[in-house]
């Protein structure tokens, strides 16, 4: 049995969706799952893992456990330490954490990777950079008006298709070789917030108006959903990148065997939420 925490998001669903399609036992677990946002066969399981305790039941007999956190459990004040302790008294050896590239470069602090990497578990580090779909926090101001405003209009970023993440987890969960190992997940170049919002306008088939937001007018806009200090880290990354933050990893198409997805495939895929 696997069990799949954040189950729900942009990684989750492909992830549960790639292992119940691979015949793997799979528990789905979020703070608001229902069962028809579970594929057939897959066991659902509303958990919140600031509470560790809650995702007790849904360990019962898993071997491995996919572990994603968010903004909103950093900010209840959730500890990676207390819910690994319940994965270990279930009897989980197996853990592959979501963590960010941030932690490889410096950006982000380790707090979230060290009781895992200083654990006797067995471990796997997924770190990716920016999400291809974080551009959906646009998708009303295109809607609406075919306008997007960003900062940092022309630093480009090798941002990542959530499938992709989802289908490396999925290859590390199955396979062999990963454990104690961390690889950065990336997609295939680098590409502008401002080339973003053109190739969103070519799938739309209607062009789309970008405007640059300055630093202050992001970060009173992150504040809204996200930790001041995640704010800070996330906005010097957009800003101000360190060179290995801009360059291309390879350990995507190591893993699965072809290119990542660029940014233009997913918007086409997500035009939808544009439209």
């Amino acid at each position: 049995m696997i069990v799949v925490t954040g189950a729900t998001g942009n990684v989750g669903q492909p992830l549960v969706r790639a292992l119940a399609e691979a015949g793997a036992q799979v528990t789905a677990v979020s703070r608001n799952i229902s069962p028809r946002q579970a594929p057939a066969g897959v066991r659902h399981h509303r958990a919140d893992l600031a509470r560790p305790e809650s995702l007790t039941p849904a360990l019962d007999g898993a071997a491995a456990l996919f572990l994603l956190t968010s903004g909103d459990f950093v900010t209840a004040g959730g500890d990676v330490g207390d819910v690994l302790e319940v994965a270990k008294a279930a009897g989980v050896r197996r853990i592959v954490l979501l963590s960010s590239q941030g932690v490889a470069t410096g950006s982000h602090p380790s707090t979230l990777e060290d009781p895992l990497t200083r654990s006797d578990l067995d471990w796997t580090l997924l770190r990716p950079g920016g999400f291809h779909s974080n551009t959906l926090q646009w998708s009303e101001t295109i809607r609406t008006r075919r306008t997007v405003a960003a900062p940092f209009g022309d630093v480009a970023l090798p941002t990542v298709d959530p499938v992709d993440i989802a289908e490396v987890a999925a290859a590390v969960l199955l396979g062999a070789g990963h454990v104690g190992k961390a690889y950065v997940l990336t997609g295939p170049a680098p590409v502008s917030p401002r080339r973003q919002t053109t190739l969103i306008g070519e799938a739309l088939g209607e062009p789309v108006r970008f405007v640059e937001q300055s630093r202050a007018e992001a970060r009173a806009q992150m504040l809204r959903f996200m930790p001041e200090p995640v704010v800070e880290s996330t906005l010097g990354i957009l800003g101000t990148p360190k060179a290995a933050e801009q360059q291309v990893s390879p350990d995507v198409e190591r893993i699965l065997g072809q290119s990542p997805r660029t940014f233009a495939e997913w918007a086409l895929r997500n035009v939808a939420a544009f439209k």
